[in-house]
């Protein structure tokens, strides 16, 4: 008879991987990233992050232009409570 030990193994290893992604998708929390373009213009981009450090790596992963300048953000700011009320 085959050993099928392992099968089970890997399937709550799934499951918990899918649980732990389910559970952190509920805290993610959406953050406006306010900077300034070479023109002194502001300009928002928004992101869903655990906290405004993330906010501010995803916006210098997904802006090429704050990538190249990352003292360019002048506000990082928390909407959450705004949706909430």
């Amino acid at each position: 008879m085959e050993d099928i030990s392992g099968i089970y193994t890997s399937i709550r290893v799934i499951v918990k991987k899918t649980s732990y992604f389910k559970e952190s998708m509920n805290m993610l929390k959406p953050y406006t990233v306010r900077y300034r373009s070479f023109d002194n213009g502001r300009l928002e981009n928004c992101f869903y992050a655990s906290d405004s450090f993330e906010a501010r790596m995803l916006a210098m992963e997904f802006n090429k232009y704050i990538h190249d300048h990352p003292n360019c953000i002048d506000l990082i700011r928390c909407e959450e409570k705004l949706l909430s009320s």
